[in-house]
């Protein structure tokens, strides 16, 4: 997404800026808060809870975007859509009350196409993961994880593509629906074996991302 628009409309303004530390929460699901928060910096998770208590995570999200769903432009207050987590060791935010953001909106040529696409991409983003969930099984599923985190943060190294951010086992279950870290540990086992990928100071290395693609249908 071109955040152009964005970029120069928070250049322009002063807006208070939120910084929480690693594993604390900005928003929580549900609860009510009158802000938009957009991310300066550092990395969040969104997820959030079944009927049952199980956590789902959505994605991770470490450029600058606006992190809390905008909803309508008339009220003042609005449910949390999702939980917000930090996943770095810290994160700063810009905090904007969202009626003054929608007024600004609505005075902005280029922001109304920000967010035009900021939610175009939003569905198109929800929809080919709920296809991808249904379609690759619980293998298929870890694959398309990790070739998501290959591509948001991986860096270039001598044996392949580093993903620069530790992730748990637990938090790609969480991330494609499996109930048990376990069956994780298995599937990532495989993929070690077959050379896909090792694992470097508790990072994952790709080794040989044909080999991930292979089990994702695109």
């Amino acid at each position: 997404m071109n955040n152009l628009a964005l970029t120069d409309y928070l250049a322009q303004k002063n807006f208070p800026i939120v910084t929480k530390e690693y594993k604390k929460y900005l928003l929580y699901e549900g609860i009510q808060d009158h802000h938009v928060y957009i991310l300066k910096s550092g990395v969040i998770k969104t997820s959030v809870i079944s009927k049952d208590g199980r956590e789902f995570n959505l994605e991770y999200i470490n450029d600058l975007e606006v992190v809390s769903l905008l909803k309508d432009e008339y009220s003042q207050f609005i449910d949390a859509p999702f939980n917000i987590r930090v996943e770095s060791a810290k994160a700063e935010l810009y905090q904007i009350d969202r009626i003054e953001f929608w007024k600004d909106i609505n005075q902005n040529f280029d922001l109304q196409i920000y967010v035009k696409n900021y939610y175009r991409e939003r569905l198109m983003k929800s929809m080919k993961r709920t296809q991808q969930m249904l379609m690759n099984g619980k293998f298929g599923a870890v694959c398309t994880q990790i070739y998501d985190l290959y591509d948001k943060f991986g860096i270039e190294v001598h044996e392949g593509v580093l993903i620069d951010f530790v992730v748990t086992n637990e938090d790609i279950a969480h991330f494609c629906g499996i109930n048990a870290a376990s069956s994780v540990s298995r599937i990532m086992n495989q993929l070690k074996s077959c050379g896909a990928i090792k694992m470097h100071n508790r990072k994952i290395l790709v080794k040989n991302i044909e080999l991930i693609k292979d089990n994702i249908i695109f």
